[in-house]
């Protein structure tokens, strides 16, 4: 049995069409849009009675400035052969608790 895909987290192109893209937060579309790399507000439409939003990949050039996305399996290395969050918890490690 495969295991359940996980709710979609991250920019996915406006399913309504109105702007580029729309943040989604645990599979559900929010007020977070973006357009020309711009973030702004606009609340979802209210579609009553309507079929479940499935969120839709935007191309790889459509993502502003090399972000990656919040659910990205693959974190960006550090030079020195670690991610972001592993050269973080090292250095807290290494940092005295005073």
């Amino acid at each position: 049995m495969a295991a359940p895909k996980p709710p979609a987290e991250g920019w996915y192109r406006d399913p309504y069409g109105a702007h580029e893209a729309r943040w989604f937060s645990e599979g559900t579309p929010t007020a977070l849009v973006r357009d020309g790399g711009v973030e702004s507000h606009d609340p979802a439409p209210v579609t009553v009675g309507a079929n479940p939003i499935e969120p839709e990949e935007l191309p790889e050039d459509e993502t502003a400035g090399g972000l990656r996305r919040a659910d990205d399996s693959q974190a960006p290395v550090t030079p020195g052969g670690t991610t972001p969050a592993e050269a973080a918890w090292e250095t807290a490690a290494e940092s005295p608790l005073n």
